[in-house]
């Protein structure tokens, strides 16, 4: 895995953790605080965010069919670059901001991490997927696995597995942010939600 991704120069950001560590309900909360702001702001969601991502959203987290390591990979890549071209690309094109629940770095997380698949392997499918246009910025929603597992209020396929997986993701995030700080605003998300959403927006450095 290398850090040479091509930037588009916009502001796309994305949150991740593991489960049930707020990404969605912080997303939505910083993207409000940039409207009010004045700014341009889609918010998207991994997989999904488009007709054919949210027919894959589908197959990969309600299905009780059993998917292959590298299949579930390959899935989440395919959603992941029907999302980019048809949605993300076309928003950072115009200058707005892009503000993402999860993104390929989940993959290098779960599938590279959780799973056991490669970590350059994960990054290189992904790499493809995106056409290089990865997050600016990563929030890391920094949570203990069980606690966040807990928060749940009903579990999906991936959401269900063992504790043992998620701690590997937890440990694979924590990597990620090791090995890119300058791309990762790592928040304890066990703090109240306000001092959370207070951080990324202080670190965005965007007036009210």
């Amino acid at each position: 895995m290398t850090n040479d991704h091509r930037f588009t120069g916009a502001r796309y950001i994305a949150f991740e953790g593991v489960e049930g560590a707020g990404k969605s309900t912080i997303a939505k909360r910083v993207a409000d605080h940039l409207e009010a702001a004045g700014e341009t702001v889609l918010l998207v969601r991994e997989p999904g965010g488009t007709e054919v991502g949210e027919k894959i959203r589908e197959i990969l987290l309600l299905t009780d069919h059993h998917i292959t390591p590298r299949a579930e990979a390959a899935l989440f890549a395919a959603s992941r670059a029907q999302l980019v071209a048809e949605v993300v690309a076309p928003a950072l094109a115009e200058g707005g901001w892009v503000l993402s629940d999860r993104s390929a770095y989940s993959s290098l997380a779960y599938q590279a991490g959780g799973r056991g698949l490669g970590l350059d392997e994960i990054f290189d499918l992904n790499d493809v997927a995106l056409d290089g246009v990865w997050p600016d910025l990563v929030v890391l929603l920094r949570i203990e696995p069980g606690v966040g597992v807990a928060r749940q209020s009903e579990g999906d396929r991936i959401g269900n597995e063992a504790a043992i997986f998620h701690e590997k993701v937890a440990q694979a995030f924590d990597d990620l942010a090791e090995e890119e700080p300058d791309r990762f605003l790592v928040v304890d998300a066990s703090l109240p939600e306000d001092d959370v959403v207070d951080a990324v927006i202080s670190y965005l450095g965007v007036a009210p």
